[in-house]
């Protein structure tokens, strides 16, 4: 028989690649969409330029994973059971967002999915507050640093390229689209496959696999293919919500909004703290349209999107919370 703790890790392993893959096709959008719906790239070149780009930005750094690993719950308190109770909660409410394409933060979902799991094992003081307080500081901050930057650039290129003719603009810029996508891929690989990178290295050290917080190359190495993987899986739904139907959008809006996001996301993980990408990018396309004109801005998905962001900590805190309550009696605290 084997060891019922291994077994445990292994399930932890897997439903945290299982994250970070369903993370990959359900983010796809944060890089992709814009220079989709300018027609920069069809949607399988765009798809595939981001499964690769988002791999290798996986691999640069593990300051998010660190934050991720120790600044969410007390060390003393995770278990195999907590961690993945907290992985299964974001994988519930991304799945259920994506299936209503709903551009919600996967980083929302796995922070509120292990605050819940903890806090069902146990209780609130469990809670590492000031790390929390740090974290959704940023996760608050971001998108309104997005927006104003995209904003920003959007009247410095309409300024500066104000005498040139819009047939001309968007040829040159459906180019250069080409290059901010690509950057912008980059920075949602070095952002969002940490969060599973942190988890699975949470789990390996609760097992005491590892003495002291460090994330093993191999454990880099799969979370980063398992998002290249989902990534080329594609996510068109949220694509089309992000690119299509929230603001109409020429490749010079497509250039101004994935420079200002990949700017703000690059900066945030270089100094380990995790961003939204999903946050950032819709409201970085929310500052571009607002540059154009209110009416530009098609403020019945802003409401929708604005909703998935306020309920998304809860409502993955709350399955983690109920995906331990259940799955515990039967797999042990």
């Amino acid at each position: 028989m084997p060891d019922a703790m291994l077994v445990m890790l292994v399930a932890v392993i897997v439903a945290a690649l299982a994250f970070d893959y369903i993370n990959g096709f359900h983010d796809t959008a944060n890089a992709i969409a814009t220079c989709v719906s300018t027609r920069a790239l069809t949607v399988r070149s765009a798809i595939f330029m981001a499964a690769g780009l988002n791999f290798l930005g996986a691999m640069i750094s593990t300051k998010v994973a660190a934050t991720i690993g120790k600044g969410i719950v007390d060390a003393n308190n995770i278990t195999q059971m907590v961690v993945l109770a907290g992985v299964l909660g974001a994988i519930v409410w991304n799945l259920i967002t994506w299936y209503y394409g709903l551009p919600s933060s996967s980083s929302h979902a796995i922070i509120g999915g292990l605050a819940g799991s903890v806090v069902a094992h146990a209780g609130m003081s469990a809670l590492h507050w000031a790390g929390l307080k740090k974290i959704v500081t940023v996760l608050l901050v971001s998108p309104v640093v997005g927006a104003f930057f995209g904003f920003l650039f959007m009247v410095i290129m309409m300024w500066t390229f104000r005498n040139k003719a819009p047939y001309t603009l968007n040829k040159v810029f459906r180019k250069l689209q080409i290059l901010s996508a690509a950057v912008m891929a980059f920075s949602h690989g070095t952002a969002d496959a940490q969060k599973s990178m942190g988890v699975i290295t949470m789990a390996l050290v609760s097992y005491g696999t590892l003495d002291t917080f460090e994330v093993p190359t191999w454990v880099k190495v799969a979370c980063a293919v398992a998002m290249a993987l989902g990534t080329a899986a594609g996510g068109w739904r949220i694509i089309k919500t992000v690119g299509h139907d929230f603001v109409k959008l020429q490749p010079v809006h497509g250039f101004c909004v994935e420079t200002a996001s990949a700017g703000v996301i690059l900066g945030a993980s270089a100094m380990g703290l995790p961003t939204s990408t999903t946050h950032v990018i819709t409201s970085s396309i929310l500052g571009v349209g607002l540059s154009k004109r209110m009416s530009a801005v098609n403020w019945m998905v802003a409401y929708r999107i604005v909703g998935a962001w306020i309920i998304t900590i809860p409502a993955s805190a709350g399955v983690g919370f109920l995906s331990y309550t259940v799955l515990s009696p039967f797999l042990g605290r």
